[in-house]
């Protein structure tokens, strides 16, 4: 433990944020680094725990708190402390093959089980990971790992997400060939298209891409398996299958005047601004500006469309969540180590608060009706709030009577979430989903013996971190198929 008292010296110190009313004049990111000494201070917070709960990772109370990977968090933050960063990238790196995501995207599970966090505030440990990867990647650290020997086998991975990124980052450094296949142009999956610049700079996805070509991956881009190639000629090809195509079904508005022209999945919305920003497309494809917008969806990605919009000049922004506004702080029900069930205002809706001067969130309500004009395109929507009212033993948001409202609306976005793998993939293949949709899988082995899966597709929508994760014990079950057993960790 490099500093025994850190914790009652040292203050929590997040990475700055660029004020809303500057930051959104681009789609850069906004979080500037702290200097040296302030993070050496703040990796002395960490308090080197008997049961470090921040690496565990364990259901509490019916949600996940701490990091699923079981990230070696005290020791590289004691290596930090100690000035040793280049020891602190290695300890970082044995369990985390993309700590430059998660750094930037994950909420931080290990946080929220940090044991300064009980009576105070937690150790900054998602920040501290990203600057221990950044000053890896500048001095140099971060090379191509060749492997000296190849197995022979060959391993055709299905989706370049964080699932089949580490799939074929794990296989590819214990020496089997590997071959990634993705539908889009460019790989990274939701990663490169599902989440913004401003929080992922596509910078930075390439330049993981681009060290793993130099280790000896193969991205084959621009190819639909199940459309531009078919099932048989990847199980003929390849010794094994490994399938992390996400869960890219949404969920839908089943409610009259769908069809109407001006209505769009959030992922379509943020993928067309994505393509924009990285110079793919002239112009946005789908566009906020001018308009009035509403998101039906009160999760991460309904907040990514609040931050996207502002930066497309929408005339307002609006946030439907069905569910109530969290408490602000911890309720007696909720103890630490338990996942926090607070209020959070993420920089979307902070940019909201400073440019048109309220949170865009409205709590309780949901979408009744989508109305036209007589072009057949959206010009406002009939809202209705809800209350939590119990109905065969489970608690249902129901309908409060005569309580519609009508709300201008020239843009509306569905961010409801996700509902399973999209079905030509797993009918391509002949694999059975389960009654969510997702694939029905048993230690990441599907019912056909060389077809494994991981990921979203498997364990339905989840975050970067569960990806990695996913991938990572899925290629150590795949490297025991093909080599008898498997040494990986």
């Amino acid at each position: 433990m490099g500093k025994s008292t850190g914790f009652l010296e040292f203050d929590r110190c997040m990475n700055p944020s660029v004020e809303p009313l500057e930051r959104i004049r681009n789609f850069e990111e906004f979080h500037p680094y702290l200097n040296e000494k302030e993070r050496i201070q703040q990796a002395g917070r960490c308090m080197n725990c008997g049961v470090p709960f921040c690496q565990s990772g364990a259901n509490f109370g019916g949600m996940f708190s701490g990091c699923p990977l079981h990230n070696l968090i005290p020791e590289w933050n004691d290596e930090i402390w100690n000035g040793n960063w280049r020891e602190a990238l290695s300890r970082l790196t044995k369990t985390n093959n993309f700590p430059e995501f998660t750094g930037r995207v994950c909420p931080a599970l290990c946080e929220a089980a940090c044991t300064c966090g009980m009576n105070g505030d937690s150790v900054t440990v998602n920040n501290n990971e990203l600057a221990v990867i950044e000053k890896g990647f500048q001095n140099g650290w971060v090379t191509p790992r060749i492997p000296a020997v190849r197995s022979g086998k060959k391993v055709a991975v299905v989706g370049s997400g964080p699932s089949g990124l580490a799939v074929a980052d794990q296989l590819n450094h214990r020496g089997h060939s590997v071959t990634v296949f993705e539908r889009e142009s460019h790989p990274g999956g939701l990663m490169m298209f599902g989440i913004p610049n401003m929080k992922l700079d596509k910078k930075i996805v390439a330049r993981r891409i681009d060290l793993m070509t130099a280790e000896g991956v193969e991205f084959r881009v621009n190819t639909n398996v199940g459309v531009d190639i078919s099932a048989q000629e990847l199980l003929e090809q390849f010794d094994a299958v490994v399938l992390c195509c996400g869960s890219k079904t949404p969920r839908d508005l089943k409610v009259p005047g769908r069809e109407a022209e001006g209505v769009h999945f959030a992922v379509d919305f943020l993928t067309a601004a994505t393509k924009k920003v990285i110079g793919q497309t002239e112009d946005f494809a789908i566009t906020a500006q001018g308009k009035h917008v509403v998101i039906v969806g009160g999760g991460d990605t309904g907040n990514d469309c609040v931050g996207t919009s502002i930066r497309q000049g929408c005339a307002s922004v609006t946030q439907l969540e069905m569910m109530g506004k969290p408490p602000v702080c911890r309720t007696p029900s909720n103890p630490w180590p338990q996942w926090p069930k607070v209020l959070k205002t993420d920089y979307g809706q902070q940019e909201a608060i400073a440019v048109f001067g309220q949170d865009p969130r409205i709590y309780q309500t949901t979408v009744k009706e989508i109305r036209t004009n007589e072009d057949g395109r959206i010009s406002s929507i009939q809202i209705v709030h809800l209350e939590p009212k119990m109905e065969n033993g489970r608690m249902n948001m129901v309908e409060v009577p005569g309580s519609e409202e009508e709300l201008p609306c020239d843009l509306l976005l569905i961010a409801a979430g996700f509902i399973g793998c999209q079905s030509y993939v797993a009918d391509a293949f002949g694999l059975p989903r389960d009654n969510r949709g997702n694939l029905v899988t048993t230690d990441y082995h599907t019912p056909e013996s060389k077809i494994f899966a991981a990921g979203d597709c498997r364990r339905g929508q989840s975050l970067v971190v569960w990806g990695i994760t996913e991938g990572r014990a899925c290629a150590k079950e795949v490297d025991a198929f093909l080599m008898g057993y498997s040494n990986m960790l």
